[in-house]
């Protein structure tokens, strides 16, 4: 798709309907014109305004449909750790969601203080790998990523191929092997990882805590994870300046609920080895031909070891 296919009119009038069909299906009245406040080249968000507040209706381009199916997982095994799906459609990939609240990069522009919310949402993150360990097999029937530890330095060779790269300023395939076989030496199990959280997909309501956006999901090492949470976003805190934040104690959060599998030190040092190593798995999953940058930043922080 395209962002001129999602302002499609036919398009559109398909959607709406689609929307008051489930709104009227859950005794739910429709108060006001629908809008589209968000239009992507891989997905788009429409808003309408209910007897229940605002509704979210959103839809991914093919390669993301699989997210649907992943919230419709999540809703039913750990419905207090996601946006409250209403209706899904898991042949289109079409979900309603209930108003998921503020995001927390909101929440911090208006009050710092917010920013130790990343302390429950790294916990509940890691709550919800641990309820889905046992769906592999389920979750990667439903089109979602393989980027497990046997199957992430290939995927790697491939895209370092693709890419006009100088292999000298990036880990070699065997680096990456050898990484991957460090890491699944501790043990841990590979679940389902949402290897884009950040602070716009974290969203807060009457205080509960919800992580949105799955369409980046993957089945992967879960401390893959922290790449982007602990090193990419909370390292910077609230004012945006590298490494002006101790990430020991969110760390700590995140790998509470995994304390029953390793002492605290394995823990931590497995999760020091993650947060490198998943930056590959975050340039091979979240990899857009013709968006070149955004891959070398991420193939950057692999190289870097800053943690």
């Amino acid at each position: 798709m395209s962002q001129t296919s999602w302002r499609d009119p036919a398009w559109v009038v398909r959607a709406h309907a689609w929307i008051e069909d489930r709104l009227a299906e859950l005794g739910v009245d429709l108060l006001g014109e629908i809008e589209q406040p968000h239009v992507e080249a891989w997905s788009t968000v429409l808003r309408a305004p209910t007897s229940q507040g605002s509704v979210w209706f959103k839809v991914n381009d093919t390669s993301l449909r699989h997210e649907a199916a992943v919230v419709t997982m999540l809703s039913e095994r750990c419905p207090d750790s996601v946006p409250p799906l209403l209706a899904a459609d898991l042949t289109t990939g079409w979900m309603l969601m209930s108003d998921a609240g503020t995001t927390l990069r909101a929440l911090v522009e208006q009050d710092p203080a917010h920013f130790e919310r990343w302390h429950d949402a790294l916990r509940r993150c890691a709550v919800v790998q641990r309820e889905v360990v046992g769906e592999v097999d389920a979750l990667l029937a439903l089109g979602v990523p393989d980027l497990r530890l046997a199957t992430l330095p290939r995927r790697y060779a491939d895209l370092i191929a693709d890419l006009d790269v100088d292999p000298a300023t990036v880990p070699s395939t065997a680096e990456i092997e050898a990484w991957c076989a460090g890491l699944a030496a501790y043990g841990l199990p590979e679940t389902l990882q949402h290897d884009d959280l950040h602070d716009a997909q974290v969203f807060v309501s009457q205080g509960r805590t919800a992580l949105m956006d799955w369409g980046d999901a993957c089945v992967s090492h879960p401390f893959f994870v922290l790449s982007v949470a602990l090193e990419g976003v909370i390292a910077w805190g609230p004012e945006d300046i590298e490494a002006s934040v101790d990430t020991g104690p969110y760390l700590d959060s995140y790998l509470e609920p995994w304390s029953d599998l390793l002492p605290a030190d394995e823990l931590r040092l497995a999760a020091r080895a993650a947060v490198r190593l998943g930056w590959a798995c975050r340039a091979v999953n979240g990899h857009v031909p013709g968006d070149v940058a955004a891959t070398r930043t991420r193939l950057g922080m692999l190289a870097a070891d800053r943690i």
